[in-house]
């Protein structure tokens, strides 16, 4: 069998492996949080008020990180739309065409790496990314510090906030602060895990109990209810055969360490917003929750979902969405 670092059952948005596991219901009194649960409520985030993260909160928006001054963080990671940008992959710099998903920002401090692969440790690491990279933002940092410090403000701010201000360390540090405010709380299956027994639908209680009861918790836990362990991509079914065309980012983890094993293994997406975010998968080849949820249940559990069932688990996941004052689509 092909898991790692995990129990079994399928994902949805996520790589697990394949045989069913039977999960109780957490044992609560009534109004008593839940205890014993594979997933646990989103903390808070940090305060958007601290000068750092007001500072990365503009960098964040800020083109003149990239070479034309056309793309910023927020060209693929939209934050009013559920931060991600909708499409199967995303476009950077003169629209040259990325060629991997663009994965929500949201709750990612909560990730154990960023990226799909995991090639950056932590969301400081994660900035040299993009700024480097030919088809996003394809600039140097002596190109943006000289564009920045051009900007007689913005060096002000720096210098109330870093003893030795404007530098490439504290932009990465700014920006990395800034996501670290984006945490979404007080979800409906957050206050049910605080005791509320009124806070999920009937649907979403059953889904609940699917989502364990398939074993995608085991893949699907946590906080971010993902995020925290890598997994193979076809546990029962070779997918990337299946649809062929396969490029080095279907490689995951593998480009990264070069190791065999790591051949087809990502990071376990979260599924906080995974209603929000479509299309799924880090080739972003499916649009729909519903087929997200068949696709995985073939390539990882090797059965099929029912409709009606994978209508539950649709409301299950509907209720992991919390809210976040960046986050305005819930009120669209």
């Amino acid at each position: 069998m092909k898991c790692r670092r995990m129990l079994s059952g399928i994902a949805f948005g996520g790589y697990c492996c394949a045989l069913a596991l039977i999960v109780l219901p957490g044992s609560a009194v009534a109004g008593a949080p839940l205890t014993n649960e594979p997933i646990t409520p989103v903390p808070a985030p940090l305060d958007a008020s601290d000068a750092r993260a007001q500072l990365g909160d503009r960098l964040f928006h800020d083109p003149r990180l990239s070479a034309d001054n056309s793309v910023s963080c927020a060209t693929c990671h939209v934050l009013a739309l559920g931060g991600a940008d909708g499409r199967p992959v995303s476009y950077g710099l003169g629209g040259a065409k990325g060629d991997i998903n663009s994965p929500t920002v949201f709750n990612s401090a909560l990730n154990l790496a960023q990226f799909w692969d995991g090639r950056a440790p932590s969301l400081e690491d994660q900035v040299d990314e993009p700024l480097h990279s030919p088809v996003e933002m394809a600039t140097t940092w002596e190109q943006v510090l000289g564009k920045l410090r051009a900007d007689e403000g913005l060096v002000a701010q720096f210098a109330q906030a870093y003893p030795d201000g404007l530098t490439a360390a504290n932009v990465r540090d700014a920006i990395a602060t800034f996501e670290r405010t984006l945490n979404t709380t007080g979800s409906p299956f957050d206050r049910y895990l605080l005791g509320d027994e009124q806070a999920l639908t009937p649907a979403a209680r059953r889904g609940y109990l699917l989502f364990k009861n398939f074993g995608c918790a085991s893949c699907h836990q946590g906080a971010a209810v993902g995020g925290n362990m890598y997994q193979q991509m076809g546990a029962l079914g070779d997918y990337f055969a299946d649809r062929g065309a396969i490029t080095k980012a279907d490689l995951g983890r593998y480009n990264v360490t070069g190791a065999e094993q790591d051949r087809y293994v990502f990071k376990v997406p979260s599924l906080r917003l995974a209603t929000l975010t479509a299309p799924y998968f880090h080739d972003g080849s499916v649009a729909t929750l519903d087929e997200a949820i068949d696709v995985m249940a073939r390539y990882q559990l090797g059965r099929s979902i029912p409709p009606e069932q994978r209508r539950d688990i649709i409301a299950f996941l509907e209720s992991l969405v919390g809210t976040h004052p960046r986050l305005t689509r819930l009120n669209r």
